[in-house]
C-alpha cells in the first residue's frame, strides 16, 4: 500500500520517536501508516486483518494519527503535492469551485448538528474548494446545519501558497464558481477585493447559463473523497482526527493525479 516513492515523500515530515519513550517498542512508522490507510479505505472492518499484518491495533494507529496531525504532517504533505502538480502544469487557476455536501455522523460530538437534508439526523458538512480540474485545495469540516455562505471566504483564505513555478507562490484563483447557497453580496465584495471574480447564481433568479458544466468538477471531487469509507460516514468524535483523514485523502487524490501526469 505504501510504496517506496510514497514513503520517501512522507517520511521527512514524520516527527522522530523519543529515544527514551516508556513502554514497549513502537510499531514502525511505515507499518503504522499502512494501517491508517487501510482503515481510511475500509473503516474498521479490517481492523483484525491490520493487526495480523503487523500494522498495529486501532489504538496504536489512532495515537500515531493524532500525533502526526498535531505535527501538521498531512497538511504539509498536501502542500508539497500541490506544488508538484503546479510545477507540472496540472492545476487550473482560471477558476475554483466551492460546495458543501452533508455526511452522517454516527458518533456526533464536535462540529456536528442536525442535518437539514437527512431528517435532522446528526451529521457534518465538508466544505470544499477545488481548482478548475477538481484538485482539492482546502476542506473545512463543520456541523451539518452550518450555511455554505459562512465558509466561502474561509475556504478561499485557507488555500495554501502553492509554489513550484518561478515567481510568487500562487494561492488565489481568477474566478470563484458557486451555487445559490453561496449567494452573498458582502462575500462578492470581499472576493473582488481579493481580485477574484465571483460567479455565483443569485437566489430567486435563474441559474447562470453554463455554470453547471464548469462546476461538475467539485461533485467529482466529492465522489473521490467519499470513496474513502471513513469520510462517507463520520465515525470520529473529535474533529482533528476526522480532519486528519480528510487531509490524508486529499493527499492521496493529489498523489494519484501526479502519478498519472508523470506516466
Amino acid at each position: 500500500m505504501v510504496d517506496d516513492d510514497r514513503w520517501a515523500l512522507i517520511e521527512p515530515f514524520l516527527p522522530p520517536w523519543p529515544e527514551k519513550a516508556p513502554g514497549p517498542r513502537p510499531v514502525p512508522d511505515r507499518l503504522c501508516l499502512q494501517g491508517i490507510l487501510l482503515r481510511t479505505a475500509q473503516r474498521h472492518r479490517l481492523a483484525t486483518t491490520a493487526l495480523e499484518l503487523g500494522f498495529g491495533s486501532g489504538q496504536t494507529c489512532w495515537r500515531r494519527l493524532e500525533r502526526w496531525q498535531q505535527a501538521g504532517v498531512f497538511d504539509q504533505l498536501h502542500h508539497v503535492l500541490l506544488a508538484r502538480l503546479h510545477a507540472a502544469g496540472e492545476l487550473d487557476w482560471s477558476r475554483a469551485c466551492v460546495d458543501g455536501p452533508h455526511v452522517r455522523a454516527e458518533k456526533g460530538e464536535q462540529n456536528t448538528g442536525p442535518s437539514p437534508v437527512d431528517r435532522r439526523k446528526t451529521g457534518s458538512k465538508h466544505h470544499l474548494i477545488c481548482d478548475g480540474r477538481g484538485t482539492p485545495l482546502k476542506v473545512i469540516t463543520t456541523a451539518a446545519n452550518v450555511n455554505d455562505v459562512t465558509q466561502t471566504l474561509a475556504l478561499v483564505d485557507g488555500i495554501p501558497p502553492v509554489a513550484g513555478r518561478p515567481g510568487r507562490p500562487r494561492r488565489c484563483p481568477e474566478a470563484l464558481l458557486g451555487d445559490k447557497g453561496d449567494d452573498s453580496n458582502p462575500n462578492r465584495c470581499d472576493l473582488r477585493k481579493r481580485r477574484i471574480l465571483p460567479v455565483i447564481s443569485r437566489k430567486g433568479s435563474p441559474n447562470i447559463k453554463g455554470l453547471g458544466k464548469l462546476r461538475y468538477v467539485v461533485e467529482q471531487t466529492f465522489a473521490l473523497l467519499h470513496q474513502f469509507k471513513r469520510l462517507a460516514v463520520r465515525w470520529e468524535r473529535r474533529t482533528e482526527l476526522h480532519d486528519a483523514f480528510t487531509s490524508l485523502a486529499c493527499s492521496l487524490i493529489c498523489w494519484r493525479r501526479l502519478k498519472k501526469a508523470n506516466a
